[in-house]
């Protein structure tokens, strides 16, 4: 696992207000997208499916957040979940606290 990759996962989690890091297949990862559509936040979104570094970067995720799963959700630098918990934040108004 290269250095570089870690440092570009942990500039990328910290260059926007949302990251999401996702497959574009993937049904929680369209549920976290859409959480935050309903707020009206953009969001910047990794689609690992389309990287051929995506193991890699799947293996960095889950060193930072302690899964490899996806989505891996971020705000303001901070790893929030997945698309449960995003959904959940959303019902709870949790998400547009943390955005405000």
């Amino acid at each position: 696992m290269s250095e570089t990759k870690r440092e570009w996962v942990t500039q990328t989690i910290n260059s926007e207000t949302v990251v999401i890091f996702s497959k574009s297949y993937c049904p929680y990862c369209k549920m976290a997208k859409e959480a935050f559509q309903k707020l009206k936040q953009a969001y910047d979104v990794i689609e690992l499916d389309q990287r051929d570094d995506a193991d890699e970067v799947q293996d960095i995720l889950g060193e930072l957040t302690g899964a490899r799963s996806v989505p891996r959700v971020f705000v303001k630098g901070e790893f929030i979940g997945g698309g449960t918990d995003v959904k959940k934040m959303l019902e709870t108004g949790e998400l547009a606290k943390k955005l405000a």
